[in-house]
């Protein structure tokens, strides 16, 4: 069976702050360094959403543009974009999951593939907060 994958990219900005609250803010200052601030910190976040399927022999697709895109918009941009999300995140409130890169990226793959259709499967999500650092987490 002949598979194709497509990746597409969403971009969004949202602001964040790590912090353990059953830690002293001493430990979460030195686990965390300046990413604990209390004013939190901000990113332009880059998201590459990879897809894999059979192409429909039609239209050559994996999947419909218009679908991904509705998926991609109501799973992340909406949920994500200008939004703190340790606040606004109902996921990522108080001591719920920490709003790391690689839980973005895990969180973000995981709706996602509830989200996609019968016979297409994520196959990988990257999250980068800047060209120096990104986040990947892989379907088995």
């Amino acid at each position: 069976m002949t598979h194709a994958s497509l990746t597409r990219r969403v971009k969004f900005t949202a602001r964040h702050r790590f912090w353990n609250a059953e830690w002293s803010a001493e430990e979460n200052a030195e686990v965390f360094g300046p990413s604990a601030d209390v004013n939190y910190h901000g990113h332009n976040y880059v998201c590459d959403i990879t897809v894999r399927g059979k192409p429909d022999h039609r239209s050559g697709m994996v999947v419909s543009l218009a679908e991904l895109d509705r998926v991609l918009s109501r799973e992340v941009r909406d949920r994500f974009d200008n939004k703190t999300i340790n606040d606004e995140v109902s996921e990522f409130f108080n001591g719920g999951l920490s709003p790391s890169g690689e839980n973005l990226a895990r969180f973000i793959f995981e709706r996602v593939h509830a989200a996609m259709v019968s016979n297409v499967q994520v196959t990988e999500v990257t999250v980068a907060e800047d060209d120096t650092l990104k986040a990947a987490y892989r379907g088995d």
